[in-house]
This record gives structure tokens, sequence and C-alpha cells, in this order.
């Protein structure tokens, strides 16, 4: 069966890693990108679609999404704009043995929506104790290595774990959050958390685990990702190592752009987050840092179902879901601060794709055809009904949005269409 050759028409075509941004048609053959601009020689479109008055973009490139379950989950992915997205290994059980990354990367073929790539367990069940086989499970298709937030106690057994990825190239991702400091607190240890009598996590928990965590990678080599930043201090101090040559990078969840402490409110528990929202000074370095380039963008989509929520604030599990909120509030967050689209666009494409390794990211002609279309302009609001993924828990739920997909196409086919 012939494959669709698709003209997408009349679209503001915006690829940050190429530094387009104009008017211009996008030509799609054998799940490539064939053309931009004019139409290449012998091409016949099977289909058209026109984008007049949207913006078409390399497909959404996340770096966090959990798939609790996999059907409900990849819908809600490309609903998003997402075309392609890194699965942390804390799933049940943990992403530590080579045939279950295969049968993850099979179901999710299987599916044929959003790719995803799995991040395999540094250390086995991610008990923090002994090295998993990141030979297989690279082999069996893992990208990067993680504890996802659990942690490794021993300091040695990590610069272990860093020397032996740094011998293969491999790239780390940690989430940093001194254990001990952390340990009980449930929001951030501030003016907030004292007035509630919630029990506080200092932001000196992430910035002593960020610096052991640099200190290492200057003495191993291994490229180092810092999962989740959510404090000035700790953006600080990413950008001094990158200064000294450090081979680090890092990303900021959507959620710590736009909240902080303060909405918490009367103990909302779909406000409880790993880590936790901060003061609205850490909210205010954490832009500058996406703005400048520092960090890139996560959903940090987590599921939670609502007995995990309609709990006390300090017993509920943290999380909500993201990725698609990921898009409106990045265009959002580019308005409020006056950040031209392509900025933001790249944050959440070309920059992560690029950390990640894969072939994303791009409208490069011979590139393949993860594209996102998308109406810069389209109100909605954010409904439990509006929302793909099984589970609705997120602290927008009510709050009025700007900017939907229209279109979402993953290897040259149409995967979601508003």
């Amino acid at each position: 069966m012939r494959a669709e050759h698709i003209q997408i028409k009349n679209g503001r075509l915006i690829d940050p890693k190429n530094g387009i941004d104009r008017q211009a048609d996008i030509f799609v053959a054998d799940g490539m990108v064939r053309a931009v601009g004019q139409t290449p020689d012998g091409f016949s479109a099977t289909r058209v679609i026109d984008a007049t008055d949207r913006i078409v973009c390399p497909g959404l490139v996340d770096l966090s999404a959990r798939l609790p379950s996999l059907d409900s989950e990849l819908v809600a992915a490309v609903a998003g704009g997402i075309t392609a997205l890194a699965c942390p290994p804390d799933t049940r059980p943990p992403l530590d043995e080579p045939d279950l990354v295969e049968r993850l990367v099979r179901h999710c073929e299987a599916i044929g929506l959003a790719r995803v790539f799995p991040i395999g367990a540094l250390t086995q069940q991610l008990a923090g104790e002994k090295l998993s086989e990141m030979v297989g499970l690279a082999r069996a298709g893992c990208i990067a290595f993680s504890q996802a937030p659990r942690p490794i106690f021993d300091t040695r057994a990590l610069l272990r774990a860093m020397q032996y990825a740094a011998n293969f190239a491999y790239a780390i991702r940690l989430q940093p959050q001194d254990h001990y400091l952390a340990r009980d607190g449930v929001a951030h240890d501030g003016e907030v958390a004292s007035r509630l009598g919630l029990s506080g996590i200092p932001v000196c928990a992430e910035t002593v685990a960020i610096s052991t965590a640099l200190h290492l990678a200057a003495e191993t080599g291994v490229r180092l990702h810092l999962s989740k930043l959510s404090s000035a201090a700790g953006v600080a101090l990413v950008r001094e190592a990158k200064r000294n040559g450090v081979k680090v990078s890092c990303d900021i969840a959507i959620h710590h752009l736009h909240l902080s402490e303060d909405d918490i409110g009367y103990f909302d528990s779909h406000a409880r987050f790993d880590p936790p929202l901060r003061a609205k000074s850490d909210r205010l370095a954490l832009r500058a840092a996406v703005a400048e380039g520092l960090a890139m963008v996560c959903s940090d989509h987590t599921p939670v179902g609502e007995d995990g929520k309609q709990l006390p604030f300090d017993e509920a599990r943290p999380g909500a879901v993201g990725m698609e909120l990921l898009l409106p509030l990045m265009l959002r967050w580019a308005r409020e601060d006056n950040v031209p689209l392509s900025v933001a666009l790249a944050r959440v494409s070309h920059d992560p794709a690029t950390v990640l390794g894969i072939d994303a990211g791009s409208l490069e002609v011979g590139q393949c055809a993860d594209i996102c279309v998308f109406d810069p302009n389209a109100p909605w609001r954010v409904k439990a009904e509006t929302l793909h993924s099984r589970e609705k828990n997120t602290p927008f739920l009510g709050q009025d949005m700007t900017g939907r997909v229209c279109a979402t196409l993953v290897g040259g086919r149409v995967v979601f269409e508003a």
C-alpha cells in the first residue's frame, strides 16, 4: 500500500534548529520531510492539511513522562503535540531487565502513536546498590540510565556507576534530592509550610545532591542530566558547572515555571509535587534559566488516581498529568516573559532531542516527519472531559488556556487530528 504524501500548506513554519520562522508549505512522503517551500518534483499530495493561521513545528520531545496506562497516555501525548518521550525507569516492575525494556518498546510500537524511549534503571530494582546490566539494557533500547526519584545512599556506588557509564558513553540522569535532608518533607521549607504545619524540604536538599553529582561527573567525565530542578540555587550550580566544562544539562518541570508554594492554597493536594513548589523567587530564576537556554522543560507527566489525591496533603501522592498542558503552558510563559516563540518551542523540541540523542526536533529535509500543527490563539478550558489521560490530576483544572494542537504527525502519519 502506498504511503500517504502529505502537504501541510499556508502555515507559519517554525524550526528552531535551523532558524526558520516564515510561512512555508512542508511536504511529507515515505515518513520523512521531503521538501520545505517548493513542491518537489513528482510530488502528488494524497492528503492536504490547511494550516492557515496555524503554526507548524517539530513534534514536541518530552524528557519525562510516566505511562501507567500505555494506550491512554500515548493518546494524551499526541493530543499534546508530543511525538517522542522518555519514560523513567520507576515502572512496575522497574526497567532493570532487557526483556522488560523490549516488551515496552514492542508494545509502544504496536500502538503506533508517540515514540517512546525508555530510560533504564541505574541499579537493580532501583535499590541503589548493585549496578544494572547497562549494556544489555542499552541493546534492548534504553537511551540513558536513572534512579528516577530513588536515592543512592552510597556515594561510592554512584561514583562507580558514573565510571561505568562513562566507559560506554552512556548518559546518566539524576533527580537531585538528598534523601536525609528531604525525609518526611512534603512542601517547600518556607513560610507557607510553616503556616500550614507541613513538614518542609529545604533547598539545600537539592543543592547538596547537585553538588555531589557535579563533582562526581567532573571526576568521571560522564554525561550527566539533572531532572526537575526546582530552585534558584540549583540552576546557579549548574550554570557554574557548565562554565567549568562539566558535561551537564538539566530540565525543569512545566508546573515549576507557573506555580509556587503559594499555590498549595488550603492544602490542595493537586499542588503536591516532587520536588515541591518553591518560593516565587525560585520560580523567577527557573523561568530565566529556560529563557537563556540553560534548562529545558519537561511535562513530568505523572498520572495519579483519585484515591491517591483525595487525601490529606501530607498523605497524597505527588505529581500531575502534564503532556496535554506542556504546549499551552509554554506558550503562556513565552507571552508573559516576552520570549520569542521559536525559543519556547526549542526548549521542548530540538533541545531535549539533542540531550536524548534521538533523531527528532527539526523539520530538515530527510528528517523523520514528526510534526505538530497548532493554533496559537485557540482558547480552551482544562476540564476532566477535555483531557485524554486516564487520570485528570492537575492544579490547572478549570483554568483557561490559549493554544491547542490541531494535528500531530509521527513518522509521516497523522496520528491525531482535532
